[in-house]
Order: structure tokens, then C-alpha cells, then sequence
């Protein structure tokens, strides 16, 4: 479970982020001082930090000096009741991951802290080449001859410090490589931070980038140190860069020629040193005929490529993949599944595959839930993948959920735990649905359900989400 540390000296502060942000899925530890969260920093190990500037034994800068240099990549969120406080702006300069005024929407922290743990997530979980897994590891797995090109090709591009672009379609595993390949450089004891360019609005995703000066447009309040700032001598990955605007990939372009960039709204020259490893799905040649994408920025990022090929070019590679989600899902699931039958694994060999591994692991998930012995069956495949019709549920073509008659029916053939059974499919259509609208995108998803990323997330990743007929769209 991540692990919240909170530093703040206002014992009211304490108890209401306390209260409002510990969860089933965080938990939280509070100090009143400088000393006592230095103390729980090396001792509890968060996962993430949210620090008060000013405290009564230590100026802030010297603690968020001191808590980077115990634990140089635990991400520090910093938050003050003073507006205009350069202290908070400074710390942000030299790699603090946002600040926030007081007093603080807690809807807007929480939604802050779980970006903060993923970052965590990507910064600390390895990404190792195709070897057993252990805690705190991703494994990449394939021993077909693509993989071993993908393996060569990051050990090759890694210490090298380049930029570099990942092709590949949805699912193939780009964020896995562009972990490996931060953790393979020279700089991987400096910041790595991520941002996907699909889920963010263009109006925003400039300011996210680059910081903007207060004043710069409606709503800047306060001055923003964007994510090239704060990856400093570090590592930045551009996740659905062909999502990017023109206006947004001229200053990219800018960053990776001269290293240099203004805040939005500034004319000050700011300086970095930042890898940058960019990530697209799309057909990158397409969009630059088209005038959609930059040719001088797709020259200057293709010039070190890594291509990850889709699922259905490297079938070899199925059985291997099916027996690590095998793993993964009896140990989430708490199951003990031990094999795939034959003809359920020739049915797996033989399917296209068009959501690459992620649509694999999905699918095992689904099969795991659904074997009621210790191998999984062709009856235990969702229909998209076997091929046949789908399992009858009360549903009706007009009507994908006809919930009156889906409780009848469970209780006619005696269906146990009917409410669970029943919420768990309302939650599969309305996900499926909304998520299938905005193309997999989960914080676009996330907006409309008026849910946080998270419950998105852990709905979609508990069983209840899995009862589905096939594989849920899912965007990591």
C-alpha cells in the first residue's frame, strides 16, 4: 500500500489531510516538525510527501534540501498559506513536484498525491528483460527475435544520452521501455517525470510543460515551474506525443535543439539539461503529411528509434505472457489456477490480438475469475476471444442491460450473491461504455464518471470489474 507522509505544524491541518486522504489504498503518517518527519521519512519510507514551508525548528528549503538528499526521488508536494512566498517557487526550481495554497481543495490534493504515487509507481518499479518476477518489478516479457531486438536496442540507446522515441501501437508496453531506458542511463539517479500529451488539453498542456508566469492567461494566479524545470539534469517522458499541438511542439522542438525555453506569458530564458523520451501510437509520417505534426520535430526525435512490435507479429512470445499473467492474477485474485489447457492455448495463439498484451492480460484475468478448477478451460475464454456467442445474461440488443431481468434470471437458476453479481455488471457496462467513448483514456474517463483516477483504477483492476464478456479498454 504507498504511504503519505505529512509535514505540518497546525495540528487542525494534520487531522483534516489525515482524514481526508487516508484510505484503503493510502495510508498516512503525520509529524508536527521538521526533526520527528525527518525521522518517519527514514523510517516509514513514503511514497510521497506533502511538506508545510514553514515550521517552527527548520526554514523550508533547508528541509526540502534535506528530505531530497535522504530520498532523492520520493516526490515532495508543497503546500503554504503564503501566496506570494518564493520559498514554495524556489523549492519548486529545484525539483519540488507541485505547490499548492492554502487552504488546500482536497479534492484537488488527492487528485495531486495520486498522480504523485504514480510518479512514485514509474520512478521505483523496475523494468527488467524478461526474467521471473520479484516485488517491485515489471518484468518485459518475449523471447521471440522482435523482443531480443527491442532488448538489444534499449541496452545500446540507454546510456547514451539521446532522446528517443518509442513506436507502437496501444498495449504493446511503451511506458515499460521508457522505464528501462531511464533506468539504464546515466540518469538514473536524477528526477524521471511523465505526462501523457493525450489527457491533457491543449489550452493547459503548454503550461504544464513549460510553468507559466502569474498573470499569463485567466486563472494564473501564481507563478508555475513547469515539468522540463523540475526535470532538470533528469529525464522526461512525452507519453502520446501525437497528440501534441503545433504551438506546444515548436517549444518542444526548441527544448531538444538549444535546451532552452520561456514560461508561458515570460520572456526570461530558462536553461536545462533533460532527456526527453517521447511516446506515440500514431503514424507519426502521416500526421507530418498531413501538417498535424512538425517535420523538424519528427526528424529530430526519429533519429533514435525503438519500434515495439504488436502481439500478433510475435505469437511465440503468448505462452510466456500467459503464464506471467497466470501468475499475477492468481496472486491478485488469491486463486491457484496452475496451467491453460491445450486447446484454450492454440484458441490464445490464434486470436489477432488488436489490444496487444494489455488485451492479454485482461483476458487471463477474465478466464482466472471464471475457472472453477485448477485449469483454465476454453469455457473459461470471454466469447471475443473463443469466438462463439456470448454467455446469455438477460441482456437484450436494444437493451445492454436489462438489470429486472438479470435478477430474475439469477434467481431462477439460484445464482448466489445476486446484489454483488448485479452492481459488478452495472459497473462493467457504464465503464465500458464511458471508457470505449473517450478511447481508453482513464482520466478523461475518470472526469466524466465523477470518480477520482484511482477508483477508476482499482474498479477496473478488482474482480467485480472483471465478470466482462471481453477485455475492458484500459490507458496506464
Amino acid at each position: 500500500m504507498p504511504k503519505l507522509l505529512i509535514i505540518d505544524d497546525e495540528t487542525n491541518i494534520l487531522y483534516s489531510l489525515q482524514e481526508g486522504l487516508a484510505s484503503e489504498e493510502l495510508s498516512v503518517v503525520t509529524a508536527k516538525t521538521a526533526r520527528r518527519g525527518l525521522a518517519l521519512l527514514a523510517r516509514e519510507l513514503p511514497d510521497v510527501v506533502i511538506l508545510d514551508v514553514r515550521l517552527p525548528d527548520m526554514a523550508g528549503l533547508d528541509l526540502f534540501d534535506r528530505i531530497k538528499e535522504q530520498a532523492p526521488r520520493v516526490p515532495v508536494i508543497i503546500i503554504t498559506a503564503y501566496a506570494t512566498t518564493e520559498t514554495a517557487i524556489e523549492a519548486m526550481k529545484r525539483g519540488a513536484f507541485d505547490y499548492l495554497l492554502k487552504p488546500v481543495d482536497l479534492h484537488h490534493l488527492r487528485d495531486v498525491v495520486h498522480k504523485a504515487i504514480e510518479l512514485r509507481r514509474m520512478q521505483s518499479v523496475r523494468a527488467v528483460f524478461d526474467q521471473p518476477e520479484k516485488p517491485g518489478e515489471d518484468p518485459i516479457i518475449g523471447h521471440s527475435p522482435a523482443m531480443q531486438e527491442v532488448y538489444k536496442a534499449i541496452g545500446r540507446i540507454a546510456p547514451q544520452d539521446v532522446n528517443v522515441l518509442i513506436l507502437g501501437e496501444s498495449g504493446t508496453g511503451k511506458e515499460l521501455v521508457a522505464r528501462a531506458l531511464y533506468q539504464h542511463s546515466r540518469r538514473a539517479d536524477r528526477p524521471f517525470l511523465a505526462i501523457n500529451c493525450a489527457a491533457i488539453p491543449d489550452s493547459l498542456l503548454e503550461s504544464e510543460l513549460f510553468g507559466h508566469e502569474k498573470g499569463a492567461f485567466t486563472g494564473a494566479d501564481r507563478q508555475r515551474i513547469g515539468k522540463f524545470e523540475q526535470a532538470h539534469g533528469g529525464t522526461l517522458f512525452l507519453d502520446e506525443i501525437g497528440d501534441m499541438s503545433p504551438a506546444t511542439q515548436a517549444k518542444v522542438l526548441r527544448v531538444l535543439q538549444d535546451q532552452q525555453f520561456e514560461r508561458v506569458g515570460g520572456s526570461e530564458t530558462i536553461a536545462v539539461d533533460v532527456r526527453v523520451i517521447a511516446a506515440t501510437n500514431q503514424k507519426l509520417e502521416a500526421l507530418v503529411e498531413q501538417g498535424r505534426f512538425r517535420s523538424d520535430l519528427y526528424y529530430r526525435l526519429n533519429g533514435v528509434t525503438i519500434h515495439l512490435p504488436p502481439l500478433r507479429e510475435r505469437k511465440e512470445d503468448i505462452p510466456l505472457l500467459v503464464d506471467h499473467f497466470l501468475r499475477l492474477a492468481n496472486r491478485k485474485l488469491e486463486k491457484n489456477v496452475k496451467g491453460v489447457a491445450p486447446d484454450a492455448l492454440r484458441i490464445l495463439e490464434a486470436h489477432d490480438w488488436p489490444g496487444n498484451v494489455r488485451e492479454l492480460q485482461n483476458v487471463i484475468r477474465y478466464a482466472v475469475i471464471q475457472a472453477v478448477g485448477e485449469v483454465l478451460t476454453v469455457d473459461c475464454l470471454p466469447a471475443s476471444v473463443r469466438g462463439g456467442p456470448a454467455p446469455q445474461t438477460g441482456r437484450s440488443a436494444e437493451d445492454p442491460l436489462d438489470v429486472r431481468r438479470l435478477v430474475r434470471d439469477m434467481l431462477a437458476f439460484g445464482t448466489p450473491d445476486i446484489y454483488r453479481r448485479v452492481i459488478a455488471e452495472v459497473d462493467r457496462v457504464v465503464l465500458e461504455e464511458v471508457l470505449r467513448h473517450v478511447g481508453g483514456n482513464q482520466v478523461h474517463a475518470s472526469e466524466l464518471l465523477g470518480i477520482s483516477r484511482t477508483t477508476l483504477r482499482a474498479k477496473l483492476a478488482a474482480d467485480k470489474t472483471s465478470i466482462l464478456h471481453g477485455p475492458l479498454p484500459e490507458n496506464p
